[in-house]
């Protein structure tokens, strides 16, 4: 589903990501951990186009990024660590806005905002401008709008930041469920234990260079992820 091949990102002499090599499976939901600098968003931010990268190649569902990043576009959903959402907007308008873009018929789209919206309990509130909601708010409305044209690859930058503890139990659920058919999650996140009970695999990342991946198992071994994390970075 996701195959990164010798990714550099190079911001002046700096590499920030150096000849990194992942590949994200259908099915897989694989987490991605490294201390803050390590490259974990510049990495998100590549696969999804929104940054140029200097060396490798990234393939979505066997298209290019760079060669084809329409086509690689209308089959992932990208949701960064601080969504940036149109506040002048309702809710309903910007969920509508981002179905029309992805060209989601109204009957699609009408059943998925339903749905999502009453499972997050923000029905009543997508009446109301963005600029109204509470950090959380905005988080489960970029998660929404995420889900709304069914994508085979969701990449997320730290989802569970701001979510209160039944928001961040669906999430894993609607996690799984795309896994369970046929997707594929890649995600960041410093909660360790999250990562550590809900992915089935894991890539470690420190000063732009992969240090550790591969099943939870093979990672950690029989010692928790944070204790394998923290001899790593030591």
């Amino acid at each position: 589903m996701l195959r990164i091949e010798h990714l550099t990102k190079k911001y002046g002499d700096l590499k920030a990501v150096d000849d990194l090599s992942l590949e994200i499976k259908s099915g897989e939901i694989y987490g991605f951990i490294g201390p803050n600098g390590a490259g974990k968003t510049t990495t998100l931010k590549s696969v999804t186009g929104i940054l140029d990268f200097d060396e490798g190649e990234i393939f979505i569902d066997g298209k290019s990024i760079k060669e084809n990043p329409l086509e690689c576009k209308k089959i992932f959903a990208y949701i960064p660590d601080n969504p940036d959402l149109y506040a002048f907007m309702t809710g309903i308008r910007y969920l509508n806005f981002v179905a029309d873009i992805f060209g989601v018929s109204v009957e699609k789209r009408n059943e998925a905002i339903d749905k999502y919206a009453d499972i997050f309990g923000l029905t009543g509130d997508l009446k109301s401008p963005i600029s109204s909601y509470s950090h959380g708010m905005k988080q489960k409305l970029a998660l929404i709008s995420a889900w709304l044209h069914s994508p085979r690859l969701i990449i997320m930058d730290e989802p569970f930041v701001g979510l209160d503890p039944k928001a961040s139990h669906t999430v894993k659920e609607m996690m799984r469920d795309v896994c369970n058919e046929g997707g594929a999650i890649f995600f960041s996140t410093h909660v360790l234990e999250v990562a550590e009970k809900l992915c089935d695999k894991i890539a470690i990342i420190m000063n732009g260079k992969l240090i550790r991946s591969g099943t939870m198992e093979e990672v950690k071994g029989d010692e928790s992820l944070e204790d394998v994390f923290l001899q790593l970075a030591d």
